[in-house]
């Protein structure tokens, strides 16, 4: 056979191939073309298209920010907590977001980012490519806009339906959002590991600071996480980190994006973590939250309420009120609230410390590892009604949060409730410190500590004693729906009534009070008879500094002002001559009241200066006797400990002066005549 037959043949040969290929080709199109069309894929890719055209069309630049995470800071500015449902988000603007950061993404994650329009089509056929060779999905092929759609519209699944709406979402936003934008969405959406959601989160996690002030190095660090956190992940796998950090500056050199010096000095620099040790400030935490959501809920429209008509009016009330409380607990988990607060953490650390030392003796625990005597105190800036200290409990640094004693349990307060009810209302009636009362036995009634009746003697003489009798007929005198009715101007939540007996001059009420409601009434015997209710919350802003709620910190006159002065000037000789003698402070005048209730079961002291309103309780969390405890005892000596550290330096306030009309000094008339003007310009009528 001659050559040129040879070659003819071949020629012929290798024609016949390739027609069998393109044929073979053909059919493969057309069969795929069948099972597309007639198997019901044309249909469902259909339905995706019109779905992401549906999801990008409703979303706007909140879509992209709806979950952040809220951050509470305590009266000088300092972080107390950060409060996060399943993500840590802390949302930045684009100008805000460092220029390396967006520029590392791009040279590792997207090099066309600037190029396409949303898909890369090459990078598309080699996934494709892949997952016919392995029967599914192994390579991502996904643009910076396509991992934009698939963390914020859709889920980590890798069949082809969420791949092919993935391509259409990433197309529809490339059309409403501009490039930078969609960087921004990206950068502070985009996992990093450790529960951090964006640049900023993991900066702060993993660097602790913001990421304006990161290195090159750092950035590029931090931009190596996403692409796998698991395999990437700094804290279990800081080796694989640096490489990929290392692979980044290079492309960055490789784009123009450095030089060559600065990527020496990258490359050169240790990375080393800085995780900030996380401290859980328990009873601040706990009633910080509780304040803020009370404060959004009251925001929102909410209306508070302690009285009701009937028990159908208030479970109605109590249903609406859970509602309200969860929907606006979530929201303080996602919002992005910046909460202000009243607390001071080193008043907070001095009260802890007081409660735990002077109980510390007591090491009895219960089988969850809790101890069975228990404390809880706050303390009130009297210039200002807000909460600056709350201690529920002693601390034991159990995991997760703690009963708060101070606001969530209530308890009989014994004595300390007298000047509330009984005392302070009496003095309003007419009643003076050098009223003349009777002490004497009554048939059916209280008893004095020790059995002891001392006759006729002053009202004075009888609140420094805390005199059982006295306060009994006197509460008798004014009626207890009087005396209860001051406890209701002040938002007392558990009374009863069936409190509107007796048996509550002396503190025996059905539910009790907490130390958060005692202290916010003693604070407004202090502030001449002025009511305002507790809380740390000063505002809350959003995430941009825009405020949401500003706290006015209203008052209302609960008692009269001379009444309230007659009581305090009692107080003060109850330090001095009374049942709180030796809890007085060395340089500064103060006024208290002790309280102990039967069998030693509660013990309370609650006291002020003009500085500041604290009060103690101490008592088991399972009412049980405990001897010696009284309100002189442990809460008394807590309060002094604590009182005496925070008036350190500060100057010496003496309280303000009363009238006693019937002892009035024609030689200061004068005098007299001025507070006189005091008190009318100010004493109202509850």
């Amino acid at each position: 056979m001659s050559k040129r037959k040879k070659k003819q043949k071949k020629k012929y040969r290798v024609f016949w191939f390739f027609a069998k290929i393109q044929l073979l080709l053909l059919l493969i199109v057309a069969g795929a073309l069948g099972v597309y069309y007639f198997g019901g894929y044309a249909q469902k890719v259909s339905e995706l298209q019109a779905d992401a055209k549906r999801l990008v069309s409703q979303s706007d630049e909140s879509t992209f920010r709806s979950v952040q995470t809220s951050v509470v800071y305590d009266a000088n500015g300092q972080q107390i907590s950060t409060l996060k449902g399943e993500k840590d988000v802390y949302y930045l603007e684009f100008d805000e977001i460092p220029a390396y950061a967006t520029a590392a993404m791009v040279s590792i994650e997207d090099k066309k980012f600037y190029r396409h329009n949303g898909i890369d089509i090459k990078a598309i056929l080699r996934a494709a490519k892949a997952m016919i060779e392995n029967g599914e999905v192994t390579q991502g092929g996904s643009t910076i806009t396509q991992q934009l759609a698939r963390n914020v519209f859709l889920n980590q699944d890798v069949k082809w339906e969420r791949k092919v709406e993935e391509m259409f979402i990433a197309v529809e936003l490339e059309k409403i959002y501009s490039k930078d934008k969609i960087l921004e969405f990206y950068m502070n959406n985009i996992y990093f590991g450790n529960g951090y959601y964006g640049i900023q989160a993991a900066s702060i996690g993993y660097f602790n600071t913001d990421v304006k002030n990161l290195s090159l190095s750092q950035i590029a660090f931090l931009c190596a996480i996403p692409n796998n956190p698991t395999l990437y992940g700094p804290v279990e796998h800081s080796e694989n980190t640096i490489k990929r950090r290392d692979r980044i500056l290079s492309n960055m050199l490789e784009d123009g994006k450095i030089s060559q010096q600065t990527y020496d000095e990258a490359m050169a620099e240790t990375i080393t973590l800085n995780r900030a040790q996380k401290t859980k400030n328990d009873y601040v935490e706990t009633y910080v939250y509780n304040c803020a959501i009370k404060a959004i809920m009251a925001q929102e429209g909410f209306e508070f309420k302690t009285e009701f008509a009937s028990e159908e009016e208030k479970q109605t009330y109590d249903a609406n009120y859970k509602i309200a409380y969860e929907e606006c607990q979530k929201s303080l988990y996602t919002k992005g609230y910046r909460i202000y607060t009243s607390i001071d953490l080193n008043m907070q650390q001095q009260l802890q410390d007081a409660v735990d030392s002077n109980l510390a003796e007591f090491t009895e625990q219960s089988a969850e590892g809790i101890y069975t005597l228990q404390g809880a105190a706050v303390c009130i800036d009297n210039h200002t009604g807000y909460v600056k200290a709350i201690v529920g409990g002693r601390n034991q640094n159990l995991p997760g949060y703690t009963l708060n004693r101070a606001y969530q349990s209530f308890r009989q307060p014994g004595s300390a409730i007298k000047p509330l009810i009984v005392y302070t209302p009496a003095l309003e009636r007419q009643y003076t410190p050098d009223s003349i009362v009777s002490d004497e036995k009554i048939e059916d009634g209280p008893s004095n500590a020790g059995d002891y009746y001392e006759g006729d003697i002053t009202l004075r003489y009888a609140v420094e004693k805390s005199k059982n009798t006295v306060a009994w007929k006197l509460l008798e005198e004014l009626t207890p729906e009087v005396g209860l009715s001051y406890l209701k101007e002040m938002k007392f939540s558990r009374l009863d009534a069936q409190d509107a007996r007796l048996t509550s001059a002396l503190g025996g009420f059905t539910n009790g009070v907490s130390p958060i409601e005692m202290t916010a009434a003693y604070a407004a015997l202090e502030n001449e008879g002025k009511y305002r209710e507790p809380t740390c919350i000063t505002k809350i802003t959003d995430a941009d500094g825009v405020i949401l709620y500003e706290n006015q910190m209203e008052e209302k006159q609960v008692y009269k002002v001379n009444a309230t002065r007659m009581m305090t000037d009692m107080m003060v000789s109850v330090m001095q001559e009374g049942t709180g003698k030796g809890l007085a402070l060395e340089n500064m005048p103060c006024a208290g009241k002790t309280g102990t209730t039967n069998d030693n079961k509660d013990g309370w002291f609650a006291g002020y200066t003009s500085y500041y309103t604290t009060c103690v309780w101490v008592g088991y969390d399972m009412p049980k006797e405990l001897p010696g405890l009284s309100g002189s005892s442990y809460p008394g000596s807590i309060w002094k400990t604590f009182m005496e550290q925070i008036h350190q330096g500060l100057t010496p306030v003496n309280f303000n002066p009363y009238i006693d009309e019937n002892k009035q000094d024609l030689n200061d008339q004068e005098y007299l005549d001025s507070i006189q003007q005091e008190l009318e310009g100010t004493e109202q009528t509850p």
